[in-house]
């Protein structure tokens, strides 16, 4: 048996660890500048689908699932680390649970659209990608939960959230000059690249 059929081939590379570990730390430090409840809406307004965007944007699909993943797990755990200290099984039960659920499916979708642009995706792509997982799909989860959990009708509820809509949109955009910036920094650092080096064994 040779040495390359006795060793299996890392399907985890430790680089790709330390990414999804920084990037889960980034949401959570984005929690610290604290939370902000506005017109009564018991879901608060953080920093944090902002950290959300970028990990999609730049880990891509997985890898942005996976550290939005290790997030919840410690807020789940007990530790701290949403937005004005939050955290337990007990924010999982409370109205921002769809949002805080909300954010694994949005950052995948955000990394697969990203993906689909390819070596070189444009700030269109991923204004686009940030708004349609950061937000859209975010909102989706949130809003019916947020209804379910607080007794209001799905259309009042829609108009709370309707106050993030701003603060979001400036995130979406904010995000997507950030990656973009990345990736023309560092190209080996585009999801797309990173897929196919994988795929090359590489």
């Amino acid at each position: 048996m040779t040495d390359e059929q006795s060793t299996p081939k890392r399907r985890f590379p430790a680089a790709d660890i330390a990414r999804v570990s920084v990037f889960a730390a980034l949401i959570a430090v984005l929690g610290l500048p604290g939370a902000l409840n506005v017109f009564g809406d018991a879901v608060p307004i953080t920093l944090q689908t902002l950290g959300v965007m970028l990990a999609g944007a730049i880990l891509g699909t997985w890898r942005s699932a996976l550290a939005v993943t290790v997030l919840l797990v410690l807020v789940a755990a007990g530790l701290p680390l949403l937005a004005g200290g939050r955290g337990g099984l007990g924010v999982f039960t409370g109205p921002s649970a769809g949002f805080l659920l909300g954010w694994l499916p949005g950052a995948a979708l955000t990394g697969w659209i990203v993906e689909r642009g390819g070596r070189a995706p444009g700030t269109l792509r991923l204004v686009i990608a940030c708004l349609a997982g950061g937000v859209g799909v975010v909102y989706l989860c949130g809003i019916p939960v947020q209804a379910l959990v607080t007794g209001l009708s799905l259309g009042k509820t829609a108009l709370l959230s309707a106050a993030f809509l701003p603060g979001d949109l400036a995130k979406a955009a904010l995000a997507s000059i950030v990656a973009r910036g990345t990736q023309r920094a560092y190209p080996d650092a585009v999801p797309a690249v990173h897929r196919e080096r994988l795929r090359a064994g590489g």
